[in-house]
């Protein structure tokens, strides 16, 4: 093949009826691909919204988080984004697969914030995912004639999740509960959330794990009185994810045969937080079923530990358990804030280009990782845990008992980037994967090989919560 035909071979192909539809309105454009470092204040981030007056096509920069409060003062409306088969139906008419920010294209009235304008070109999305349009902006102006221009989205730069103030998380949190109570509360943080104690099975678990002298006997011991929790490690050594042989007939079976001591440990005791918490009844569309999400993560973290070199590994059992429940300030924030939670969901689904920290910092001044990180610590869990999840979304973190938020943040990144969990994909940091002594090799095979089985672990998966 010539150099020539290698090149065309690689031209970016934006959907025939788009190109269509742009010679037909004159607009000048250039098809471009899809690239890490692009500058969001010039992707046009298209959103559908509706209410029970009809659709709403809303246009912002991806450097703006989309606030539906400010848009209901404007609009006098309650939007929210359509559900998800409707829209992919609706593009499903075109052959497109991704929402295009072109008006003309759908027959809904249309909303964009008046900065999007303010660079000299645009990055639109063309139907096809990878492929943009670059459109001059003054050019733009034209599918714009019939668009009205207000000011609402947030800018990003704007907000600021606290990523890396550990110290300050307690007085945030304290500082969000006041202002959604409505009332100055001077009450201590524990006294204010009204948290449910640590159960008295995943107590007794804790010290186990501390104890050096804990035998299987002691374990099964515990896991037995409770019955639903036996039932579930039971249930879970006879998985096709472990291809155990043989009938598995008793805890002791289980923990000696097929899972270990150590796995049995921090699954009884992720099982054991999981009843605490009832899982919320709302969600953003989209999202991957909770447990699901946590289930994935830990397999694929429990692959990564084994592929580091030896020497560097952390604790096996600790880093499925921080997998486990890396979003567990998910299911605080749900039980918090309940009045508010789905005002989160709603912004999560019209923001899909951000991760939820910024949407929970900017409607409640902390995010998930910083409640889910402080309740481990008034539980007394392991240390290792806390900054698992506190420290889950920084790639450069090298604090204390780095590996384990470095593995999650990997983990979570891994998945995100093959459609499972929420938020956008984004590169992976050669950093991060040298700080864990890890190739992008070793990394893609982690998951891979949970991929393989989905099934197996989707099944595991539903023995959390099985009545939600």
């Amino acid at each position: 093949m010539t150099d020539a035909a290698l090149e065309a071979d690689n031209t970016p192909q934006a959907p025939a009826m788009i190109l269509q539809l742009l010679e037909k309105l004159g607009l000048p454009h250039q098809v471009r691909n899809e690239q890490p470092g692009l500058p969001a204040a010039q992707r046009v981030q298209a959103v559908l919204l509706d209410d029970a007056v009809g659709a709403l096509l809303v246009l912002y920069p991806q450097n703006q988080l989309l606030d539906l409060n400010r848009l209901a003062e404007l609009t006098g409306r309650q939007l929210t984004a359509v559900k998800a088969e409707r829209l992919e139906r609706m593009l499903g008419k075109h052959n497109l697969s991704v929402l295009p920010g072109l008006p003309p294209l759908t027959s809904s009235p249309c909303l964009y914030d008046e900065r999007l304008l303010q660079v000299p070109s645009l990055l639109v999305e063309s139907g096809q995912p990878g492929v943009l349009l670059e459109i001059p902006s003054e050019a733009y102006k034209k599918v714009l004639t019939k668009a009205s221009a207000a000011r609402f989205g947030e800018l990003i730069s704007n907000i600021q999740p606290n990523l890396d103030r550990p110290d300050d998380d307690r007085a945030e949190i304290t500082l969000a509960v006041q202002t959604f109570t409505a009332r100055r509360i001077q009450q201590r943080l524990e006294e204010t959330i009204e948290i449910p104690p640590l159960p008295e099975t995943a107590q007794k678990i804790i010290r186990f794990r501390v104890d050096p002298d804990a035998t299987v006997d002691d374990i099964t011991g515990v896991v037995e009185t409770d019955p639903a929790l036996a039932a579930q490690v039971v249930s879970w050594a006879a998985s096709p994810y472990y291809a155990a042989p043989g009938k598995i007939r008793s805890v002791e079976d289980a923990i000696v045969r097929v899972l270990g001591f150590d796995l049995v440990i921090n699954l009884a005791l992720g099982l054991a937080l999981g009843k605490t918490l009832s899982l919320p009844k709302d969600q953003p569309q989209h999202a991957t079923p909770y447990w699901q999400q946590s289930i994935y993560t830990a397999a694929v973290i429990e692959g990564l530990t084994r592929a580091m070199p030896r020497a560097q590994r952390p604790e096996a059992g600790l880093t499925y358990l921080a997998g486990l429940l890396h979003n567990f300030g998910y299911l605080v924030l749900a039980h918090v804030f309940p009045p508010h939670f789905s005002l989160i969901c709603r912004h999560l689904e019209a923001n899909p280009h951000l991760s939820a920290s910024y949407v929970e910092q900017h409607l409640l001044g902390i995010t998930r990782e910083q409640i889910g990180a402080w309740l481990m610590r008034f539980w007394d869990m392991p240390e290792e845990l806390a900054s698992a999840l506190r420290f889950q979304h920084d790639p450069d973190y090298d604090g204390a008992h780095a590996a384990y938020p470095n593995l999650v943040c990997l983990a979570v990144s891994l998945l995100r980037n093959r459609g499972i969990g929420a938020g956008p994909a984004n590169e992976i940091p050669q950093s991060l994967l040298d700080n864990l002594g890890l190739s992008r090799e070793k990394a893609a095979d982690a998951v891979d090989k949970v991929l393989a089985a989905e099934v197996a672990l989707r099944e595991l998966a539903s023995q959390f919560h099985p009545t939600h």
